[in-house]
């Protein structure tokens, strides 16, 4: 008991003073504040290319993983925060929204196995017998060092949903002329029948994600046609149509011991491996072409070894652009889930005029890995692929669909259904 109230204590001093006076926190982002922490993954337990959503209620669980690099073992605790739908923090405390300590110690971590870069992995799988999820929503996962719940290591997303709307969706063309042959238009149908909605075009709102990214994200869309018991998401509007983007570049360095494609060569200095990509080509007016890939995620795997967890190296991955100018109005960023989908100094490239071209070096664990690259303007905040990489109509993404509802009772906004669309495939689950 003493335990759980110096934790509630924890709780009301330490998290306003993250985020109250900022709602675009990097705390309500998937970031990572530690330079040491590496491979930070969260999905759904038994499926690594997933999304981190799970259903309440049900036998879902997430599973963590995460890298601290170096041979020091170190102690890492874990919190929830509950969220709004636009990812601030929610008016409702922790006993309302837990079951069960609202802190909780990481316990299940090994130490690599034959490696040039040594570090320790950390794995947790939750719900779990000391915490569990009462309400659904938007929810901030916060991973720290014991006794410093203001310093985190880093911050992940998921989300909890309820079964209480079902939902029918397409992702197709677009019927207007200016995204015909660039866009991908998500329409689709919330049927809640089960639910008492007095207003639903102010109580509902939707969001949808494209291959799971929310930088570039449709948020708080309102329906464009409200019937009984449903409200649709109609081809006339332009609000739910997304750029399509290209199938995504992708290197495999899950063996040292050969050149896979993409790689020009693999050296050896200073005890670590050093990857070489060739250099990239420019696919603005390029035609499209398809190939299979992971829609911007990662997966680590090793040729040589059984436990990819801990015998998977470390290497040092170089990126080439060729560009005959430096492009003054903005910044080039290699995207994706290897680098959080961010734009920041962690993933920003550098130009370098003596051989006219943008590179970027990152350190990554073996596996397979999909990236491309985004041009963002001076002064924005999202981007679309079209330089470098084009827009094509015909490329596969995955479509995530998020239904929000706001009862004016309740403090919180829960998600009432889920559904992932692709482009080219049929509907998820």
């Amino acid at each position: 008991m003493k335990q759980l109230l110096l934790t509630a204590l924890l709780f009301s001093v330490f998290l306003p003073s993250f985020c109250e006076t900022d709602s675009d926190s990097l705390l309500y982002t998937n970031h990572v504040f530690s330079d040491g922490i590496k491979t930070v993954e969260l999905f759904k337990e038994g499926w690594n290319l997933s999304y981190p959503v799970m259903k309440l209620n049900s036998n879902d669980k997430l599973l963590l993983q995460f890298d601290l690099l170096g041979n020091e073992v170190e102690t890492f605790y874990y919190s929830f925060i509950h969220c709004d739908k636009d990812w601030k923090r929610s008016g409702i405390s922790p006993n309302e929204y837990l079951e069960g300590f609202p802190e909780n110690q990481i316990e299940d971590y090994k130490a690599s196995f034959n490696t040039t870069v040594s570090y320790y992995h950390y794995k947790l799988s939750f719900p779990n017998d000391r915490i569990s999820i009462k309400l659904s929503g938007n929810y901030i996962m916060i991973v720290y060092p014991a006794g410093e719940p203001d310093k985190p290591v880093f911050t992940r997303r998921f989300m909890v949903t309820e079964d209480a709307a079902g939902i029918s969706a397409t992702a197709q063309r677009p019927q207007l002329t200016d995204f015909y042959n660039t866009g991908q238009q998500v329409i689709f149908t919330i049927n809640f029948a089960g639910l008492i909605v007095i207003d639903p075009y102010h109580d509902i709102s939707s969001f949808i994600l494209q291959n799971g990214q929310w930088t570039n994200a449709k948020k708080n869309l309102k329906p464009d046609v409200i019937g009984s018991n449903e409200v649709k998401y109609n081809s006339l509007s332009d609000k739910n149509i997304f750029q399509g983007g290209n199938e995504f570049r992708y290197f495999d360095i899950k063996s040292i011991h050969y050149q896979s494609e993409y790689i020009r060569k693999i050296d050896f200095t200073e005890n670590n491996y050093h990857v070489f990509l060739h250099p990239s080509e420019n696919r603005e007016f390029k035609p499209y072409f398809y190939w299979p890939d992971f829609n911007g995620k990662f997966y680590v795997a090793i040729q040589d070894g059984h436990d990819m967890e801990t015998e998977a190296d470390y290497l040092w991955v170089y990126f080439t652009l060729p560009s005959k100018y430096k492009i003054t109005n903005g910044n080039i960023y290699v995207a994706g889930a290897m680098t959080d989908w961010s734009f920041d100094s962690m993933n920003r490239m550098t130009y370098d005029p003596v051989n006219a071209e943008y590179q970027y070096s990152i350190l990554l664990k073996q596996g397979w890995y999909n990236y491309e690259y985004i041009f963002l303007k001076n002064g924005e905040k999202t981007a679309e692929p079209s330089v470098f990489e084009g827009n094509h109509y015909e490329t596969e993404n995955d479509y995530l669909i998020l239904v929000y509802y706001r009862n004016p009772r309740d403090r919180y906004d829960r998600i009432i259904g889920s559904l992932i669309v692709n482009s080219a495939r049929k509907n998820q689950n």
